[in-house]
């Protein structure tokens, strides 16, 4: 068996399929985006990237601020159609029949349906090329009240979470072990080792 090699591009896949939103709670809008990760623990950093021609790209870099809303299986359609649609022609939280919520330590609004919002202050802004990256320092996590378990703990297995892979989104599937699973000891081995 043998690879294929292609000319170099994005193909880090899959990635998480996000609803950004920006501006603030009168004049707002949702960008679909795809180039988002986490970039550092301590402080909680996050970064998008957009293209400077995009209607959201402005409403960022003049706020400095903006919401990464984690999408779901209930949001795919949502989440594609503010990804092909333009704010200036539409306003997606009406045309989508999502609803904005207060953010606690922001002017942007989150998307209530949304499993989760993470509030962002721009800390820098990095031009690439075809996107500009937008560096935010996380404020806040709002975690919808249904995906937190009797523990307190976020239930990321009941979100349904989608991604997106070469031009398609996909439901994310079952768990298959946690962080560590490979080096942890069994107990099984632990009662044999006691004997």
């Amino acid at each position: 068996m043998s690879k294929v090699m292609w000319k170099p591009g994005t193909f880090v896949y899959p990635i998480p399929a996000v609803m950004v939103t920006c501006g603030d709670m009168e004049k707002s809008n949702i960008i679909t985006v795809a180039w988002t990760g986490i970039i550092n623990t301590n402080p909680a950093m996050v970064y998008i990237s957009v293209r400077p021609e995009r209607y959201s790209y402005n409403l960022i870099k003049e706020n400095k601020e903006f919401v990464i809303n984690l999408t779901n299986k209930n949001l795919a359609k949502a989440t594609d159609w503010c990804g092909c649609r333009s704010g200036v022609k539409y306003d997606k939280f009406k045309e989508m029949k999502l609803h904005k919520e207060k953010a606690n330590f922001i002017k942007c609004p989150l998307i209530k349906e949304s499993p989760v919002s993470i509030e962002c202050k721009v800390k820098q802004i990095k031009n690439l090329g075809s996107h500009h990256m937008f560096i935010g320092e996380v404020l806040s996590i709002d975690a919808d009240e249904k995906y937190i378990d009797e523990n307190g703990r976020f239930d990321i297995s009941k979100c349904d979470l989608i991604s997106y892979a070469n031009g398609s989104y996909f439901l994310l599937g079952k768990k298959l072990g946690k962080f560590g699973f490979s080096v942890q000891k069994r107990k099984d081995n632990k009662k044999l080792n006691k004997k």
